[in-house]
């Protein structure tokens, strides 16, 4: 089994920031892309940004040039740094982890969410 666990949510002002982390732990045998989702209230689940085994990164438009995606494999943790933050950043954000478990099965797994919320 594996878990995922969020931590560094909260309340912040518009234009401040936050670092989100995400620790997977569990039967892992290797970790594969990694990624961040958030989901406002009465909205869809979106992807917020990804990155792959290979340092290939992509993010939602919305959010480029102000928040980063990073990873330590050796923590199995993957983080993401969010900068001027604005009111509509709001939402409970999600991490996302391709996990290879020791059969070389590739899983995705869903952190629990976090809440952030940007007052204006």
């Amino acid at each position: 089994q594996v878990q995922l666990v969020e931590s560094g949510g909260g309340l912040v002002q518009a234009g401040g920031s936050l670092r989100l982390s995400c620790v997977a732990s569990g039967s892992i045998f290797g970790i594969g892309a990694m990624a961040w989702y958030r989901q406002a209230p009465g909205k869809q689940r979106d992807l917020v940004a990804g990155l792959t085994s290979v340092g290939t990164t992509n993010y939602a438009d919305s959010v480029k040039g102000r928040f980063t995606i990073s990873r330590d494999n050796a923590k199995n943790t993957v983080y993401l740094q969010m900068n001027s933050l604005k009111p509509e950043d709001t939402a409970v954000y999600y991490c996302n982890v391709e996990v290879v478990n020791t059969n070389s099965a590739r899983v995705r797994y869903w952190g629990q969410g976090i809440q952030v919320t940007v007052s204006s």
